[in-house]
């Protein structure tokens, strides 16, 4: 029990120098919103992974990162505080490889499993204090996916139909472009 409270008490001294906000709250509200932004447009198109997904993945990322960080500064550089977040990426694109299915003529998930890695990359950048350059990455994602819906002439911001490829009643310019 003593020992539960001096590492309790240790953590809470830890964070109190090394600035809560900018460790800790800056960098999970900016993964939040972004990741929540992305999965919002993957949910209006109809995708099958929305925003909750999106949000978990960035903000756990984020948070592994943040571990990450406080390993460092408690025990310096050690190769075990750094295996922790070498494992991300990899556990993530398992996870989008579920997402993708292989119809008649095309594959699908493809994007969305795109998007959920790069919720991961971006919870990790901005997690390990890159907060400038994980959010103009961020930035950028989501000014390519919005334009690209755009561009097709779908509204990424209200909800919209998602057809599947058994749906025989769907002219091929309306497919294509669901796809």
């Amino acid at each position: 029990m003593a020992n539960n409270v001096l590492l309790v008490s240790k953590e809470l001294e830890l964070i109190k120098s090394t600035g809560f906000w900018e460790y800790i709250i800056i960098p999970l509200a900016l993964v939040s919103i972004i990741t929540f932004l992305i999965g919002l447009e993957r949910q209006n198109i109809g995708k099958s992974a929305g925003i909750s997904p999106h949000v978990l993945i960035g903000v756990s990322a984020a948070v592994i990162a943040i571990i990450q960080r406080y390993l460092w500064i408690d025990g310096g550089m050690l190769q075990d505080n750094q295996r922790l977040i070498a494992q991300v990426l990899p556990g993530i694109g398992f996870i989008g490889a579920g997402v993708i299915m292989k119809g008649d003529k095309t594959i699908v998930g493809l994007t969305t499993a795109a998007t959920i890695w790069t919720c991961a990359v971006i919870g990790l950048v901005v997690g390990s204090g890159y907060i400038i350059i994980g959010g103009l990455f961020g930035i950028g994602v989501l000014l390519f996916i919005y334009m690209r819906d755009i561009k097709r002439g779908i509204n990424p911001f209200k909800q919209h139909v998602h057809y599947d490829f058994g749906d025989t009643d769907v002219d091929e310019d309306e497919r294509r472009r669901h796809a």
